[in-house]
Formats: C-alpha cells, structure tokens, sequence
C-alpha cells in the first residue's frame, strides 16, 4: 500500500505540472529542488524557434529564488542585462557571483561564457561531451549534481551566447528546469523584417517595440526601409534633421544591444544619375553620416523604378541607350563604387545590400545576365520569389534565382504585408508556411516585410525568423499557435480567443485572383459540417449539431471581449479594433442565424424573425470600416470572408418547413 500510494503522488504530481505548464502567466508554487528528482518523468520543452538538438534527462529542477552566476569576462553588457531580467521574471530574488564551481554543488548555478571561458567548458564537461561549434550556435545543458543543479550557457561567439539566454529565459519560465542539453544553430546566417511598405511608416516608438520583439525570437537583422520616408527615397540628396539623426542613433544602439544589426536602406532610383560623381558623393556622405551615429550596415534598393529611361543625359552617354541591360550595367557602375567605399573606410562592416529592379522573380534576362556579369560579387542581392507576393517557394525557385543572378540570393518575403490593393481591409494572421525546408541550403538569408500593423505582424515574423533559424525543424501550427500564447501573456483564456480571431484572418491574397492560404479553415469546417446535417439528417440530428453550434457562435461573440479584457498588448488592441468590432457583429449574426435554425428545425414561424436580425447584424458589421490611413489602401474590414457571410445567406434555406 505505501508503495502503490508514493506512485500515486508521484503521477498526480506529473498530472499537475501538465496542466500548469500551458500558463506561464500564473505563479506556480513547485516544490522544493531536493523534492524533484529523476523518478519524475521529464517532458520535452516547446523551445522556439525549434532548436536543432535536444536531449532530455531524467530530473527536474526548481530555479528557485537565489541562485549563484558565473560569468566569464566573455560576456557583453546586453547579455548580461538579459540575464538579470530572465531571472527576475523566473521569481529569482537573490543572485551571488562566483569565479567557479565548489567542489560541492549545494544550490543554483548558472555558467554563463564564450568557448575561450575555461571555468565554463569545466563545467560543462560535467554535464555533457557535446559543444555546438558553428557561428551564432551555442549549447545550454543542465543537470542535477550533489545537493544543488548546475546551468551551463556557451557558445562560440557572442551572439550565439545571446540566444543561448533566449533560450534559457523559456525554460526559465516554466514551473520547473529540466535536465536537458541543447545544441543549436542558426540554419540562415540573416534573419528579420524590413520594414519596406508603402503607407504609414512605422513610428520610432513602434521600431524600438520591434527591436525588442525579434530580439526574443533570435532575429538578427532588421532593414529600415520605408518608402514613405522622404529622405530616404524623394528627397534622398538631402541630409537627415539632427532630430532623426538621433532617433536613428537610438534604434542603432537598441539593435545592437539586441545583437540586431540595423540596416539602413536608400532609394535612389527614381532621380539618381549613375555616372554621376556628384551623386554618388552624396550618397557616401549619407552614409557617413549615418556610420557616425553607429549604423554600420548598408543598403540600395533599386526596385519600383523604370529602366526604360535614363534620369539624365550623362548615363545615355556612358552606358548608352536606356534598356534593361545598360541599366543592370549603370547600377554595377554605382554600387561597385559604394561597396569599395564601404570596404576602405570600415572593413569589419557587412557587405552591401542590393534590391534589383528585376526583384520578383527567377527567369534568366539581359537584366539579369548583365547584373550577374558586372556586379561586384560580395554584394548581396534581395530576390522576393517568384512573384512579388509567391503563394509558395522552393528548392528549385532559390536554385534558379542563385543560377539568374550569380550567387544566392537574400529572399525579401512579402509576407504578412498589407500595402497592395487585394490586401485591403485584411490584418494578415496565418501561419507562415509554403516555403519549402532545405531552403537554407539555397539561400543567403530571409527577412519578412511586414504590415503597417507592428504588432499584428508579429504573427506571421515569429513563423518566418523560426523557419529561418531551423527550416528543416520548423512546423508551422504549434509556431502560430505559440505566437498567440506570446500575445496573449501566456493566459489561455486570451489564446484560445486569438486564434479565433486568427481564424478569420487566415487568407493570404497575392497580385493574382487566388490566395496562397484559404480563409476560415477552422470556421469553414464547423460550417460544412452543419450543412452536410442539415442536408443529410433527421430532426434530433440537426438538433445536436446546431446545440453544439450555439456554443459556437457564443465563443465567436464572446472573443473579442476576452481579448480586450486580457493581457493582451494595447497597441494589437488598437490595431485590431474595426477588426474585433466586427467580429462582435459577425459573432451576434451568427447567434441570430443559428435560433433561426433551429426555429426552423422546430417548425417554428419565429425563424424568420432570427433570419432577419441575422441579416441586420451582417450588414452593420460589413459596414465596419479599417482605420483610415493606417494602410495605403482602405476598406471595410474582411472577417471570415467568403465562408461566414455566405453561411450566414445560405441559412434561411436550408431547412424548408
């Protein structure tokens, strides 16, 4: 009996970190470390982005409330900031520091250093035999020893030292620490947004949330290139005002406490004379100016522009007449000169990005042909796919475009961005997907152009950095599904009513008539299915399933509520408001048309009174429109198009009485 009833504990225990481990919101009292030990089954963590490697043990851990650091002199100020934060927010209270480990480990300790820390590798060698080598990897293992539990972080470089604490602050962040060793690396060496939309530009305010943001999901790269910013395309010859001069040093200076590298991006094309001497001055000066308050990193982008004719008489001279082929030839011309400036007065910085003209797709060209032949090959070339916006990309497409354009090429993925015509009215929440696993092996980096929405892109960048850190590893619904846990603080209510809410906005337009993800799939499928009953089944039949479609249609009401009441953040309130406002009405006309239905079903003359206040419902939340001048393109607000509405007009005939 005394055996059976400490068997018991121990699976009611299990049982109940289980049903906590979902709630990172809540404080959870675990037992003390001595209490968790190796008869407790380990579960593997949901690390993302998903790490290449792990290793589970079989003991747990409490953080617990002191614990003893050991750094190495290896460790940059943002990491170690990070460090401190990741264990305030575990409940750690008290941190000692230490040279090294005692002989006798009798608590809480973390080591934390780069491979030339020998203190750090000696404990590690206590763990574990593996060591991620690769750039921007790291490994984090931990084990129980003697009385107390030893953390390791290390890595080859500092950046890959940074993730290891990204890493460290999810598992952190649960009710207890596995033992477990994690070997991981970043499959792309670029990975991020750009911030490359027409429209309102993102504030200064919103960029710095955004730093923040891809910092938590290991991003490294973000490109400020909005094409509203005046000084950065029209009026690009003239210098920035002090004042925008010292919010771009400010966000430089995030990023790299981030360990982001932020990218400036010029867009010269529509005025800009290649052969010009002066111009390219200009641009250099520009730079220069940028470089002074620590921005390092560089970019032209030489996309929606004609290349038909030249802006002046000298190119016509030097590269003769306009056409595609002269202008691959005259953009060489300037950007070879950039790059050798670049080169001579800052060697560590990266190298040069360009956006060609020809940018969305992979067939071969005199533009391309000459672009491959005359630039200088340490330029990096942005390539969107095989259109502007690819409903999907592979192996071969990246192939190609390496093949049309001379070297592998930095995919600018125009996806969840909302500033063309078809993407009007529409927040774009699907998951990530359709990019084929392998293209790391083909492709220089991935950056995400995202919507005028900050916070809603969030979404579809945490699936795009994930895939770009681990393609081959990556699966797209539980990233989604993690992204909401993300916005929703880890509050399950919030996160089940956000993805109600994603539901609705799950289709993904492109230039073309058909969208690469379809609307609703969830919704859809509930909706089909009560048709098919309908259609099919007797009257106690229909009576079930419209009883379960009454719930519903409640929870469809009902989300919007949640997540404003919630954790969520205020400004994806903001955002979203036309948006939840007419998901209520969409949600209210369906609670209308399901008493219909069943009226109906009951033979009730009533159901056309519930028809009709279905209809009005329909009509106020179709009239919702999007916020004017947030995107380029306004609109009434699409929820659940093309599956609801027509549910919702189909109602009154499906059941004749």
């Amino acid at each position: 009996m005394i055996n059976n009833f400490k068997i018991l504990q121990v699976c009611v225990f299990a049982i109940s970190l289980l049903n906590i481990g979902i709630s990172h919101g809540q404080s959870v009292q675990a037992p003390p470390a001595d209490h968790i030990s190796a008869s407790i089954p380990s579960t593997m963590p949901a690390i993302f982005p998903a790490p290449v490697s792990m290793e589970i043990g079989k003991g747990n851990f409490k953080m617990g409330t002191s614990v003893t650091l050991i750094y190495s002199g290896t460790v940059d100020q943002g990491t170690r900031s990070l460090v401190s934060k990741v264990l305030a927010d575990a409940g750690v209270k008290s941190i000692k520091q230490a040279k090294k480990l005692p002989k006798v480990i009798d608590g809480n300790y973390i080591l934390i250093g780069t491979h030339a820390a020998p203190n750090v590798l000696d404990g590690l060698k206590k763990i574990t035999s593996t060591l991620d080598t690769n750039a921007s990897g790291y490994t984090l293992a931990s084990k129980l020893i003697d009385k107390g539990s030893v953390v390791t972080l290390t890595a080859k470089d500092a950046n890959g030292l940074y993730y290891a604490v990204q890493t460290l602050r999810q598992l952190a962040n649960r009710p207890i620490f596995p033992e477990i060793v994690v070997n991981d690396h970043p499959a792309l060496p670029i990975r991020g947004t750009i911030e490359g939309f027409y429209g309102k530009p993102w504030s200064m305010e919103e960029r710095e949330r955004h730093l923040n943001f891809l910092s938590t999901i290991k991003a490294n790269t973000f490109i400020y290139s909005p094409k509203d910013d005046p000084y950065a395309r029209d009026r690009w010859r003239e210098p920035y005002p002090q004042e925008t001069l010292k919010s771009l040093e400010k966000l430089a200076g995030i990023a790299a406490t981030n360990h982001i590298n932020f990218v400036y991006a010029i867009s010269p094309g529509p005025t800009v004379c290649f052969a010009d001497s002066n111009d390219l001055r200009t641009l250099l000066s520009k730079f220069a100016a940028l470089r002074a308050v620590g921005i390092h990193s560089f970019y032209v982008a030489l996309d929606d522009i004609e290349y038909t004719k030249w802006n002046c008489e000298l190119d016509s001279l030097t590269f003769g007449p306009s056409g595609a082929e002269a202008a691959a030839m005259a953009q060489a011309h300037l950007l070879n000169a950039v790059q050798a400036n670049m080169k001579a007065v800052d060697p560590t910085a990266p190298p040069l990005i360009m956006v060609p003209t020809e940018y969305y797709d992979a067939k071969e060209s005199p533009y391309k042909a000459a672009l491959r032949k005359h630039l200088d090959s340490t330029i990096v070339v942005q390539w969107t796919g095989t259109d502007v916006v690819p409903p999907a990309i592979s192996i071969s497409d990246a192939r190609a475009a390496t093949k049309a354009f001379g070297r592998k090429t930095f995919l600018w993925d125009n996806y969840p961005v909302n500033d063309f015509y078809q993407s009007r009215g529409r927040l774009l929440l699907a998951p990530y997907t359709r990019r084929e696993a392998g293209l790391s092996g083909e492709l220089s980096g991935i950056v995400s152009n995202p919507m005028n929405q900050e916070m809603a892109s969030r979404i579809a960048v945490t699936g795009l950095v994930a895939f770009a850190w681990n393609d081959k590893g990556y699966d797209a619904e539980p990233t989604w599904k993690f992204a909401a846990r993300e916005l929703a603080g880890w509050d399950k209510q919030a996160t089940e009513a956000l993805l109600t809410f994603f539901d609705t906005q799950r289709l993904a337009p492109i230039f073309g008539s058909h969208p690469w993800q379809a609307q609703a799939p969830k919704l859809k499928s509930i909706l089909d299915n009560v048709q098919d009953v309908i259609a099919n089944g007797d009257t106690e039949n229909r009576k079930q399933v419209l009883a379960e479609l009454s719930k519903t249609a409640a929870s469809f009401v009902g989300a919007p509520a949640v997540i404003r009441n919630g954790k969520v953040d205020k400004a994806f309130l903001a955002e979203a408001k036309p948006w939840l406002d007419a998901m209520y009405l969409w949600g209210k006309a369906l609670e209308s048309t399901v008493a219909g239905l069943q009226a109906a079903n009951e033979a009730d003359v009533k159901a056309g009174q519930y028809f009709e206040q279905a209809a009005k419902f329909s009509k106020e939340a179709a009239a919702i429109q999007s916020i004017p001048g947030a995107t380029r393109f306004d609109g009434p607000v699409m929820i659940a198009d093309g599956v609801l509405d027509q549910f919702i007009n189909k109602a009154p005939k499906l059941i004749v009485f």
